[in-house]
């Protein structure tokens, strides 16, 4: 199922970005080029037609470093393609968005802060979700993941100067896989970009095909970005778009 690509969280959170912009903001590479605006990648190799639509209960709560919704390899802009409960907010030390706190504070959500544990003081670090269903079929809190979108010196920034997330439980993802994002390089070997992450979450809480999807549309995604960049043609009939394809018709 494809939908026509309409504004989400990080699509609005890019576009208020720009609008307080003193300059045009470039892209690592060279000077501005155009853009498709659902997908931002080059026009010729866009991929807004294999946009997955999918019923996730699950929700994203993206905490953004100030200029990470404007740059075309984020990855948090794939999460709310796919998930329709994701929220954005650009991050900042001196003062938090209410419309944040009052997401964190809403009863139908359980809130966990997706972090290493290793950097973790005390108990909060947890590593499994509560079920989205309660045991007698009720629906129970619904988990809102909380993820700290940059590099990974903004996401420690974050994380140690943001008091308002202090009570909230850190989940530390357990994977022996290695990341296969190709767009970035990260300070840690370790480390995942947004999207993955975002992945590993579904899956945590029992929605196996949609964190497989999300992977996928990473994946092609990803694909496209090179292609565009190395002035290559899209290969429609590679791996991930055929996984891509069987995912989304399944």
């Amino acid at each position: 199922m494809t939908v026509p690509h309409t504004p989400h969280a990080v699509s609005r959170l890019r576009a208020t970005r720009l609008a307080r912009s003193a300059k045009p903001f470039l892209a690592r590479g060279g000077p501005r080029i155009e853009r498709c605006a659902g997908c931002r990648v080059l026009p010729s190799h866009c991929f807004c037609d294999l946009r997955p639509v999918l019923p996730v209960r699950v929700g994203m709560c993206l905490l953004m470093a100030d200029i990470e919704p404007l740059k075309p390899s984020n990855t948090g802009w794939l999460i709310a393609d796919v998930v329709a409960d994701t929220f954005a907010f650009t991050w900042a030390r001196t003062e938090v968005d209410p419309a944040l706190l009052a997401l964190l504070a809403d009863p139908q959500w359980q809130p966990y802060l997706v972090f290493p544990a290793e950097v973790v003081e005390g108990g909060r670090p947890v590593t499994g979700v509560l079920p989205v269903e309660a045991e007698d079929n009720h629906p129970g809190k619904r988990p809102l993941f909380v993820l700290l979108d940059g590099t990974w010196s903004e996401a420690s920034r974050m994380f140690r100067k943001s008091p308002y997330l202090d009570k909230l439980p850190v989940l530390s993802l357990q994977s022996g896989q290695l990341s296969n994002y190709k767009l970035r390089r990260s300070q840690r070997d370790e480390a995942f970009c947004t999207s993955e992450v975002a992945s590993l979450c579904l899956a945590l809480a029992g929605d196996a095909h949609a964190a497989e999807t999300l992977a996928a549309y990473l994946d092609v995604f990803t694909g496209r970005y090179l292609s565009a960049k190395q002035q290559q043609p899209v290969d429609t009939d590679d791996a991930a778009h055929q996984r891509l394809r069987m995912l989304r018709e399944g």
